[in-house]
């Protein structure tokens, strides 16, 4: 008799699905963690961040800017972890140069610089009135 192979994800006990939702955010924070550990480019879109964070609170912005900035950087992570996904998986289905494979890459890369020029405009249109009214101008 033949043994019946079952996929990696098959349980005899069914998960409830709040546990499954829940599950989720373990997979995402991992990801997130991994990430973070090897990709340069991240740690410096957070590093950025955090230098915008800490102008914000000196020059006091209020909640709507910071609502702007909170939207501005999550468009830049999303963009790099989404960039990072693209240039994993490309580089698990060959190493050979490929024209279709290169784009994929080359594109992903400018969603990322574009969200990156994008936060930055936000950040000088946000931060730069505070900034100088805070320091006299």
């Amino acid at each position: 008799m033949t043994r019946r192979i079952r996929p990696y994800h098959h349980r005899k006990t069914k998960i409830s699905p709040v546990r499954r939702f829940l599950r989720g955010f373990v997979h995402a924070g991992r990801g997130f963690a991994v990430t973070l550990r090897t990709e340069r480019n991240l740690r410096f879109h957070l590093a950025a961040l955090a230098a915008v964070v800490v102008l914000g609170v000196w020059t006091g912005i209020d909640a709507l800017r910071w609502a702007v900035v909170a939207l501005a950087a999550g468009m830049v992570l999303a963009a790099e972890l989404a960039n990072t996904a693209v240039e994993r998986l490309s580089d698990r289905v060959t190493k050979r140069r490929d024209p279709a494979i290169r784009f994929a890459k080359d594109a992903a890369a400018a969603s990322v610089l574009a969200a990156a020029v994008s936060a930055t405009a936000v950040g000088m249109i946000v931060l730069a009135p505070p900034f100088f009214r805070k320091l006299g101008f």
